[in-house]
């Protein structure tokens, strides 16, 4: 049941390690290369880098325990919503062992409540009693660092227990790979499941509360809300709508790679907890101390790119939803699979393998549009999440062609381009 992993992923236990300790460095490379005391052009001072490095006091200078200790209640808030507030409990895919996990749906309803919550504190005490994300960047950074390596760690040494399903990518015997990659498929405690908690719940809402922030820091330096730019409220939309669709479709999550098939290890936990919140709110935080006024004609266009990928975004995603549910409503061409399942030709899914990637990457694009061109670090996260749709597609394509065999290699004849159509 738990067979032993035989193939590597990121270059096998270096390229693990390097990761564990590059993806923490970068997101405090981006706030440091990107702030209000400097131009957020990409220039290295490598005397004053290697100053910093090498005092101890500068080291000492990323833990804040006050953000550690609001991290923390904000971590529990999430977890005694999930508890508290009612919500159906749906069961996801088939396990190879035959089981089933369970999840309890309320993300959105956590997400409203947060933002009940959020929205008293500032109509009552305005804007500058919400600049604390803002002010405290650094510390809640490494608080979510912190919590990240606790959790990998955790669920690492929890996965030994007798009985536990462990992920087929997770299981080399390595310890840095298996902790990096993660060991157990799906870590819980009772019926709380670690792995699609964290996936909707910490990071991506707080993902939100950042930007709102980032507002009203904004807010409080141009004399008020009123005086918010354009710029700053077209970031707020876009991303507000991003997260309040992925919660409120939340079933829709436990049928991607994440849940099914990896394990929860750090490379999920810090994704989910760091990742997520504090490099996804790189432009908010940007217009914070740099405002941008678009004017009626640039807002216009970007709104229109904004829609367009959220157009293919929500109908290449819809088309899939309806299909694994055995709904056909558009009579969508598919072939037949010697596994006796079906796989889609027409629709988006005839355009590209994975044409809910590209309508991400040209959401991905307008959200960084409103800081215009001033500077390239803002548009870091369309970059990045190029490479990690290209890798994530390659991953995929792989597993498939385990799946289906001789079927894949039929059906990328038929559904030949990977995510752009005509291009590649």
């Amino acid at each position: 049941m738990n067979p032993p992993t035989t193939q590597y992923e990121f270059l096998g236990p270096p390229g693990a390690l390097a990761v564990s300790l590059l993806a923490p460095a970068t997101t405090y490379v981006l706030f440091f290369a990107c702030n209000e005391n400097n131009a957020c052009l990409p220039a290295v001072d490598t005397d004053r880098v290697v100053a910093a490095l090498s005092d101890r006091d500068w080291w000492f200078s990323l833990w804040d325990t006050d953000a550690a200790l609001i991290y923390l209640g904000w971590y529990v808030f999430c977890i005694l919503a999930w508890a508290i507030l009612p919500g159906d409990w749906v069961k996801g895919t088939t396990l190879r062992n035959g089981g089933h996990q369970w999840y309890k749906i309320n993300a959105f309803s956590t997400f409203l409540l947060a933002l009940g919550i959020t929205s008293g504190i500032i109509f009552n005490f305005g804007p500058q009693a919400f600049t604390i994300l803002y002010e405290k960047w650094v510390g809640f950074l490494t608080a979510s660092i912190a919590m990240a390596a606790f959790q990998a760690t955790l669920c690492y040494v929890a996965s030994f227990r007798s009985g536990a399903l462990l992920a087929l990518g997770g299981n080399s015997g390595n310890p840095i790979y298996d902790w990096f990659i993660g060991r157990q498929l799906n870590p819980s405690i009772g019926s709380l499941d670690i792995k699609s908690f964290n996936e909707l719940r910490p990071g991506l809402i707080l993902w939100v509360l950042i930007n709102i922030s980032m507002a009203c820091e904004q807010a409080v330096r141009r004399g008020g809300i009123q005086n918010v730019t354009d710029s700053m409220w077209l970031v707020l939309a876009f991303q507000f709508w991003y997260v309040a669709d992925g919660l409120y479709n939340e079933p829709a999550l436990f049928t991607t790679m994440d849940i099914t098939t990896d394990g929860f290890g750090f490379m999920l936990a810090v994704g989910d907890l760091t990742w997520v919140p504090f490099v996804y709110s790189l432009q908010a935080r940007y217009l914070a101390f740099h405002p941008v006024e678009l004017g009626p004609i640039r807002t216009a266009g970007i709104i229109a790119v904004n829609l367009f990928g959220y157009w293919i975004f929500r109908g290449a995603n819809g088309e899939k939803n309806d299909f694994r549910n055995g709904k056909n409503p558009k009579n969508l061409k598919y072939m037949d699979t010697k596994r006796g399942t079906k796989l889609l030709i027409s629709g988006w899914w005839g355009l590209s393998q994975h044409p809910n990637y590209l309508g991400d990457l040209v959401m991905a694009f307008a959200w960084s549009l409103p800081t215009l061109f001033d500077t390239p670090i803002t548009y870091f996260y369309v970059c990045y999440f190029l490479v990690l749709l290209m890798h994530r597609q390659r991953r995929d394509d792989e597993a498939c062609h385990k799946k289906y065999g001789d079927d894949w290699i039929k059906y990328k004849k038929l559904v030949r381009y990977r995510i752009f159509p005509y291009i590649y």
